[in-house]
């Protein structure tokens, strides 16, 4: 199993990552194929290539066609919009929150898989990318669409988890090159 190997590279002084990646994989708050839509953007979102290889391995078990290419999508579109509405945010000057955005964003209405999945990977990468205005209009989705407090929280979890084992992995491959 891909997840297996994941931990494996995980150092021991980083134990609860490796327990939490666990733990999350055996969840059963979200379907799976939330899940690992939501492993796979967040680990795409990073970018750590061993990390990203591991756990597409382990989402494909899973994921259709689509729904990686999806998953992916995520990933990619909000590594833009995080950084541009969060840009809006954090200046002072709120002209530019009055000026259209002029980015192209056709995946938010056409991701290939139904919306509400769609929405909880944007909204862990989100997470992991810090933009509170993303956040905030992601979580309102999917609660305007019946996703309980508790399946955003799953979500957020895994975001953070994958953060924090792709920052771990990296540095034990960087320390033994």
């Amino acid at each position: 199993m891909s997840l297996d190997a994941l931990r494996e590279l995980i150092p021991s002084y980083a134990k609860d990552i490796s327990l939490n990646l666990s733990s999350l994989a055996n969840e059963t708050i979200l379907t799976d194929q939330q899940k690992w839509g939501c492993y796979l953007a967040s680990a795409h979102a990073i970018g750590v290539p061993q990390v990203v290889k591991l756990i597409e391995a382990q989402a494909a078990t899973v994921l259709s066609p689509e729904a990686m290419n999806a998953a992916k999508s995520a990933a990619a579109i909000m590594g833009m919009t995080n950084i541009y509405y969060r840009s809006l945010h954090l200046v002072k000057n709120q002209e530019y929150t009055t000026l259209p955005a002029k980015l192209r964003m056709n995946v938010l209405a056409n991701p290939g898989v139904e919306k509400l999945d769609f929405e909880l990977w944007a909204t862990a990468v989100s997470a992991i990318n810090g933009c509170g205005a993303c956040l905030d209009a992601h979580e309102a989705e999917l609660r305007k669409h019946g996703m309980s407090n508790v399946q955003v929280q799953a979500a957020l979890r895994i975001g953070a988890v994958v953060h924090a084992t792709s920052r771990v992995v990296a540095s034990a491959i960087a320390a033994a090159e």
